[in-house]
């Protein structure tokens, strides 16, 4: 490398970190700006302007105007709706752990809070999505291939609304998430089953597939679960149970790929790791 080359390079580099730096006090000095000009001003005017900027999808303006109402009205109806806004901005803008820690923080002040159902419903909403955008949209994955920690802490926050609060106008959309997180659960244990399956783990197979019954009776998923059996118990030479679950299958699902030959002799391809899946996750 010539010292020319070398002199041009550390120039480069001290633009660039000239520009961002130069971005960086701009950015700053407009936070300031923001700031300065929400000093002072009446709570109801800062709420409806935050309110005017969630409106417009201007989360972080939004937010920042919110918090900006809390630190100088830190008491009232206006302060507890911003703080129920602020979580709501963070969600919207995917800071999943600052939404559940707010949620958390309005709950805890806030025990019998007239909203108090909402926050458990939103606090609902954000544990069932947490990572579900980056993996299906960025890298087109199965919600029901990850972990699945979060969404059941979701499922339970839900479920707090429909038992707590069952006359809540959250209540019914609380109910029909809670349905298709147990149908994601559901494909969750077949996957786990199909694993069984690739590595001839018959009896292991069969129990996971037994179990998603049990746990997850009604579910989406109920015909793989017993398609999963008439496979293992084939792979273990018991004809006698195997032909109880296909014709079990045939009643419920005639058309079923298991039985129509669909299914191919490896269904655990690259191509298709679930054969039986005919849908997407509803959760959003």
């Amino acid at each position: 490398m010539t010292r020319r080359t070398t002199l041009f390079r550390s120039a480069l580099l001290l633009v660039l970190l000239a520009v961002f730096a130069a971005s960086g006090c701009a950015r700053m000095k407009n936070m300031f700006k923001d700031e300065d000009a929400n000093e002072g001003v009446a709570v109801e005017t800062l709420y409806d302007k935050g309110h005017a900027l969630m409106r417009g999808g201007n989360w972080n303006g939004a937010m920042t105007t919110f918090r900006r109402l809390v630190a100088q009205y830190p008491y009232g109806p206006y302060t507890e709706q911003a703080l129920m806004e602020i979580a709501y901005a963070e969600y919207k803008m995917g800071r999943h752990d600052d939404a559940v820690s707010s949620i958390d923080r309005f709950i805890r002040t806030y025990p019998t809070h007239r909203n108090v159902a909402y926050m458990y419903y939103l606090r609902g909403l954000v544990n069932s999505s947490r990572d579900t955008v980056f993996l299906q949209r960025v890298w087109n994955l199965d919600a029901s291939r990850r972990d699945l920690a979060t969404p059941m802490q979701g499922y339970n926050d839900l479920r707090i609304v429909t038992e707590r609060y069952p006359n809540s106008r959250y209540a019914a959309d609380a109910r029909s998430r809670m349905a298709a997180l147990r149908n994601m659960f559901a494909r969750h244990e077949i996957e786990t089953a199909l694993y069984y399956l690739r590595r001839q783990a018959w009896v292991a197979a069969v129990e996971r597939a037994r179990y998603m019954l049990e746990t997850y009776p009604g579910s989406a998923h109920q015909n793989d679960a017993v398609a999963v059996m008439a496979a293992a118990y084939t792979g273990l030479g018991n004809e006698v149970l195997a032909a109880d679950a296909r014709r079990v299958l045939a009643l419920n699902e005639p058309d079923h790929p298991y039985l129509t030959g669909d299914w191919p002799d490896y269904p655990w391809t690259i191509r298709k790791l679930n054969p039986f899946a005919r849908e997407k996750s509803a959760i959003q």
